[in-house]
């Protein structure tokens, strides 16, 4: 898709995955959500972009596997790729292509490197292993840690092995609780869900004004406090929700932040039914699009 393929009523709808366009958590799911979001994609003026952590084949595979609308866009490797499918001289309609004009965006972060030059700087630290291959990008090294590591010591070497190559990177850090296990990610300074959208939005010509983003996690705070008007499902933590209405508060942006609740066609407001339910607040037009048959 192509910016002069944009009209003036297209909306840019941003969603993350995992418990947010996915009922993989500990909430109940609306029975009827994703019929209704599948029935809001299917309007013409809905431009879906699924935005997550996962790579592509990953992204895909759930698609398939939990029957979700086919995106226009997808942001993935924590926001270090753009995908869109390919003008019909350059591919097959299904296929999938990377921006590398986004690819070019985050390059000067890195200074010419690649993931399997990160790799190769920190492949004598014991404290952290390589995730697979599937969990990689050009410009996402991903690693697992070991929990009793010293994270405060270990970031120190790391960032100052980046700084003496002149890499400008950053140290995304989280924990595997079921497996008992440290991750991290090294990433370009630039590298975010945020400016991902931001640029996505920019090239296409989307207004701000006609993009949503909805999410559910800690990753998504960036988001959820920006200039973005932004949905927070239901089903999200509390600790998240809190953070959330202080980042759209200190940044004086609470206006693009809507916490959802429940209520719409008497859905619990978890997971896609959030996502509806957000959508429908900003954008009252799109209320008749999520109607079933």
């Amino acid at each position: 898709m192509t910016s002069t393929d944009i009209t003036p009523s297209a909306i840019l709808l941003c969603c993350d995955l995992d418990r947010t366009l996915i009922p993989n958590g500990a909430q109940p799911e609306s029975p009827e959500a994703r019929a209704r979001l599948r029935a809001l994609c299917a309007h013409p003026d809905i431009h879906l972009v699924m935005v997550s952590g996962r790579h592509i084949e990953l992204v895909l595979e759930a698609i398939d596997q939990w029957d979700l609308p086919q995106p226009d866009y997808i942001i993935g490797d924590v926001g270090t790729t753009i995908y869109t499918h390919p003008e019909p001289e350059e591919g097959p309609p299904d296929s999938w292509a990377m921006w590398r004009s986004w690819a070019a965006e985050l390059g000067p972060d890195w200074g010419g490197m690649t993931h399997n030059d990160i790799t190769d700087l920190f492949r004598d630290i014991e404290a952290i292993k390589p995730q697979p291959i599937d969990r990689q990008g050009v410009f996402k090294a991903s690693y697992f840690v070991d929990i009793d590591a010293n994270s405060e010591i270990l970031e120190a070497e790391l960032v100052r092995r980046l700084w003496q190559l002149g890499v400008n990177a950053r140290l995304i850090w989280s924990v595997d609780e079921a497996a008992h296990t440290g991750l991290l990610d090294v990433l370009p300074a630039s590298a975010s869900k945020l400016h991902a959208i931001e640029f996505l939005s920019a090239t296409q010509k989307y207004p701000m004004a006609h993009t949503v983003f909805a999410g559910d996690s800690g990753n998504d705070l960036e988001v959820l406090g920006s200039h973005i008007q932004s949905v927070l499902v239901a089903n999200a933590p509390e600790d998240v929700r809190a953070r959330a209405l202080a980042l759209a508060e200190s940044a004086d942006v609470a206006h693009s932040l809507y916490l959802a609740r429940g209520g719409l066609f008497g859905m619990n407001g978890n997971y896609s039914a959030g996502v509806l339910e957000g959508l429908a607040h900003f954008l009252p037009e799109t209320l008749p699009w999520m109607e079933l048959e």
